[in-house]
């Protein structure tokens, strides 16, 4: 052990009142009402340009149908346009100094149940693509704007909206205080179980969330084996659908597919713990595909990979997605691996309640990936007006900022972070005014968007991708 390390392991550490006083403190450097401030820089960088740059480093083939998903309306922009707002929270100015392990991409379809490795059901944060450490308000701002963004899209009226923003902010800063009086290990160890979600809500909202919990339990690998294969010469295989599952003889590197998974599997393989390796050598490959996937991960390179265990009922899936630098990067630091891909596992085992036991990273020619189970036992609200019941929108978002609030709780300083937010709704008041100011500039950024599409600047896929 280093003198260094050994020198924090012997020193004296604050008291939780002494950091709760020091997050008090932060409020005279950066008062709470100037995190309701969002001001348009006269030269913003026009919006349009930023998904076109990123499209640049993307499939070409795919970019099409990433501006498709993105125009079916200002909501679904908002969730591909994650390096957009990272640009526009660096340029509206300070925070409060205190940094989490920030998500990057925080939205209210960003969260959902998945099974852990005991098969209980949990509920958090499932996507990790942008994850940096960096500040905590900036994903509370994210998801205060997407609550605004989506109440919209749902037919929420501007009173709704506003008590859904209300409670989500109230739920963060009172739960980060419950947090911030937990011990360490308790802290760590803290998941939101199913039966902890049913408890919370109403009864017409508690009917909602245990239908997609039962959806959920019913996703395992036999029900994708059912859903993305086909038995063709008495052996399954994945079902193409092109050009959002495409079957492929070589890489776009071109590579043949079979020496390109050997030489990423030996890479991938590296980054498992050893009994998560001997599992793995019990199964055999099928078949793999590319599959396109969301919204702003669109054009990314995505393949399923299709494993057999002791016989056809034995199935595994494993997704391989590309890991590109996390969008907060060129506002605040780059990150400190050298794989992408181990930038987003890291950062998803240190705030994701139960991380999937097959989560690892790799790398082949170059592009950095990462890994984890298709679909298994994983579920979440779908935002379609025909589906949600508007009303219970601010019961959802205070279940999003409660998951939000434990993960900046296991990776910053929560007495600091419950010190700033306080016990009083200045905070809350400060958030529905920047919410409704982003929401509209997600709506002017959309139009643009709209408009390039119909110049010609931009090639949109056709309705339906």
């Amino acid at each position: 052990m280093s003198q260094e390390l050994l020198h924090h392991f012997k020193s004296k550490q604050q008291s939780i009142e002494e950091r709760i006083a020091v997050g008090k403190d932060l409020r005279k450097k950066f008062p709470r009402i100037n995190q309701g401030e969002y001001n348009v820089s006269d030269n913003r960088t026009d919006p349009v340009s930023i998904l076109e740059a990123q499209g640049k480093t993307r499939l070409p083939d795919l970019v099409p149908i990433r501006y498709a998903r993105m125009l079916t309306s200002p909501f679904a922009f908002l969730r591909g346009a994650a390096a957009i707002m990272a640009m526009d929270l660096k340029a509206n100015g300070e925070t409060s100094g205190i940094d989490v392990q920030a998500c990057g991409d925080m939205h209210v379809a960003n969260f959902g149940v998945f099974a852990s490795a005991e098969r209980n059901l949990i509920f958090g944060i499932n996507d990790f693509d942008e994850t940096l450490p960096g500040p905590w308000e900036w994903d509370l701002k994210r998801l205060v704007a997407s609550i605004v963004s989506s109440g919209r899209f749902l037919g929420a009226d501007k009173n709704l909206s506003r008590e859904s923003v209300m409670t989500a902010v109230s739920t963060y800063r009172k739960k980060m205080k419950g947090f911030a009086y937990m011990g360490n290990m308790e802290l760590w160890y803290s998941t939101i179980r199913d039966k902890d979600i049913l408890k919370t809500l109403s009864p017409s909202a508690r009917k909602g969330a245990e239908k997609i919990m039962s959806k959920a339990r019913e996703r395992t690998h036999m029900q994708v084996l059912g859903k993305l294969t086909d038995l063709v010469d008495d052996k399954f295989r994945l079902k193409v659908n092109a050009p959002f599952i495409v079957r492929e003889t070589h890489t776009q590197a071109g590579r043949p597919i079979d020496e390109a998974l050997g030489l990423f599997l030996d890479s991938y393989f590296l980054s498992l713990a050893d009994d998560r390796k001997a599992l793995l050598k019990n199964y055999r490959i099928v078949d793999a595909a590319r599959k396109v996937v969301g919204v702003g991960s669109v054009g990314t390179r995505c393949w399923i990979i299709f494993l057999t265990g002791n016989n056809s009922n034995d199935p595994l899936f494993l997704q391989l997605k590309e890991a590109q630098p996390s969008v907060l990067e060129p506002y605040l630091s780059q990150s400190t691996y050298a794989n992408h891909g181990q930038r987003v596992v890291a950062g998803q085992r240190l705030i994701q309640a139960a991380p999937d036991i097959f989560l690892g990273w790799g790398e082949l020619d170059g592009i950095h990936f990462y890994v984890r189970q298709l679909r298994d036992m994983k579920g979440g609200v779908e935002f379609d007006p025909e589906k949600v019941t508007v009303k219970n929108l601010p019961q959802y978002s205070s279940l999003c900022a409660w998951a939000l609030a434990l993960s900046h709780a296991k990776s910053g300083d929560a007495a600091m972070i419950a010190g700033y937010v306080g016990n009083n709704e200045e905070l809350d008041e400060a958030m529905v005014r920047f919410a409704f100011a982003y929401a509209d500039q997600t709506e002017k950024d959309y139009d643009a968007l709209a408009a390039a599409a119909k110049s010609g600047r931009i090639k949109v896929a056709a309705a339906g991708a």
